[in-house]
């Protein structure tokens, strides 16, 4: 009831998997100044970890983004047409020659994706040496076990044995809890599918921003010009609570 009462009227009704839908998460984005800066953010973290030298950087998964306009050389993605997109592909089938990337960057995009194992395979073939992933994700807490379950329409399952799930459309098949349940429950196993990938980083945070600026679904709670003190905010409560989390900075780097 509480999710209902919070709905962005915007998105209120619609079907995820529409292209529609994401196509209105453009504008929302843009319009939510508070969500805006969460993503300026986000960006910033993405790009000051890609490599120096010569080669591609792709996103995955940019939906509604807009990190073109911090690095224009990013070729973006999606899974279906959207407007200012580079290219249309599924991250299970890389349509890439050996060694085309220097870095794959993503936001809220791995959780997605129905069988991993083959994106990560896919995403080794077509990098280069020393090349990086670096991702944002949502991320398991005490604190995050009970935001997400109660107000995000996305599957939270931090039991399941499997890392794959069903097929189903593009936006409604998820496990929220899956970044964390590969890079930290089952690491070992990670790194022995995957010895080539190093997992360089995997660093909690952002445990209120993201929610009180209501995302991409519910509506905003704070104004943008909240944004500094709110941040402050988290810095204080994870140095009382370090492990107080709603998201995770993750960084993998090709040995």
């Amino acid at each position: 009831m509480l999710r209902k009462l919070l709905e962005h009227p915007l998105t209120r009704g619609l079907d995820l998997d529409s292209p529609e839908t994401s196509k209105l998460r453009i504008k929302i984005i843009q319009d939510k100044k508070f969500l805006k800066k969460i993503y300026l953010e986000w960006y910033q973290h993405l790009l000051a970890n890609i490599p120096e030298g010569t080669g591609n950087i792709l996103e995955l998964g940019s939906g509604g983004g807009f990190i073109q306009d911090l690095a224009s050389e990013i070729i973006t993605s999606d899974i279906f047409l959207l407007p200012g997109l580079s290219l249309v592909f599924d991250a299970q089938k890389m349509p890439f020659k050996e060694g085309a990337f220097k870095s794959i960057v993503m936001v809220d995009v791995l959780h997605h994706i129905p069988d991993v194992v083959l994106f990560f395979r896919e995403a080794l073939r077509s990098s280069t040496r020393n090349a990086t992933i670096t991702m944002i994700e949502p991320w398991v807490s005490r604190w995050s076990k009970w935001v997400y379950p109660n107000l995000h329409h996305e599957t939270f399952d931090t039991q399941t044995p499997q890392w794959n799930f069903s097929e189903k459309g593009p936006l409604s098949r998820a496990n929220s809890a899956l970044p964390w349940i590969i890079f930290a429950r089952d690491r070992s196993k990670f790194e022995t599918l995957f010895p080539d990938w190093e997992i360089e980083r995997t660093v909690s945070y952002m445990p209120l921003r993201y929610l009180i600026s209501g995302g991409v679904s519910l509506r905003s709670i704070m104004p943008g010009w909240s944004f500094d003190f709110w941040r402050i905010i988290e810095r204080l409560l994870k140095k009382i609570f370090p492990s107080v989390s709603m998201f995770a900075i993750i960084q993998l780097k090709r040995k």
